[in-house]
């Protein structure tokens, strides 16, 4: 195994055309061994867009053991691996990336990253959170996505910021009453028609899950440590500490 690993991190490397740099990257990322984290990193770097989704389809395939190197990535200036890296983030759901979606769904320049990270607000595995701390992060999420999907200019986001809000609905069922409310006011109000129909598609299937359901939620516990959960908190308040957007949530569930 060792020794197909040094192979295709070899390929990478040796790559001396676009094409030849996306075929290793896609075969590095298709491998799904954590030794190849730090190559797919670096390869959000590289001025190749092709090798750059293989590396975060990749990353997203590892899942939670490449969340660690994601984080010091976002640390870093380079905005193009940043953007990359938030996708990857995004595509995980790893409670560590939080408050990074929660700054670029509402605050990043880019409209993909954007849309990308409030995609991923609503699929952050809500089931690892400790009592203590879930309800001020759902908050969290749901002021950021009820504020994308009314003000961002982007018809893409605000359509991932419906997804979003769905997704964090399944996983509270309290907010699945005043949601659909607020799903109805965006099909009133918004001037684009497929986000219309993807508020009305949300109303719907909230309604629905209103009904008695034998659904089987995941129930896994969380493998992150106690230091985890101390820098997610941390993060949390700094983000609460900056912010710029209303806390709507908090109108929502009254």
């Amino acid at each position: 195994m060792a020794d197909h690993l040094t192979t295709l991190i070899q390929a990478v490397d040796a790559a001396d055309s676009s094409d030849s740099l996306l075929e290793a990257v896609e075969d590095l990322a298709e491998a799904r061994l954590e030794g190849a984290i730090p190559t797919l990193i670096a390869a959000l770097s590289y001025n190749n867009p092709g090798a750059a989704v293989a590396s975060v389809d990749g990353l997203i395939q590892l899942g939670e053991p490449a969340m660690v190197a994601l984080l010091e990535q976002l640390d870093r200036h380079n905005y193009t691996a940043r953007a990359w890296a938030t996708r990857a983030v995004a595509g995980i759901g790893d409670p560590r990336g939080l408050a990074t979606l929660l700054e670029a769904a509402t605050s990043d320049i880019a409209m993909s990253v954007r849309r990308a990270a409030a995609r991923g607000l609503g699929a952050i595995k809500w089931h690892y959170f400790p009592p203590d701390l879930l309800s001020c992060a759902q908050q969290e999420a749901l002021s950021a996505l009820l504020y994308i999907s009314q003000n961002d200019e982007e018809w893409v986001v605000r359509y991932a910021a419906i997804v979003g809000l769905q997704s964090v609905a399944d996983a509270n069922p309290a907010l699945r009453k005043p949601l659909q409310r607020k799903f109805s006011q965006i099909v009133a109000s918004d001037d684009t028609i497929t986000v219309c129909a993807r508020a009305q598609m949300a109303k719907n299937c909230l309604l629905d899950s209103l009904q008695p359901s034998h659904e089987q939620k995941d129930s896994s516990s969380s493998p992150l440590s106690e230091a985890d959960w101390h820098r997610i908190r941390h993060d949390l308040e700094t983000y609460q500490q900056n912010k710029e957007i209303s806390s709507e949530s908090l109108s929502l569930l009254a």
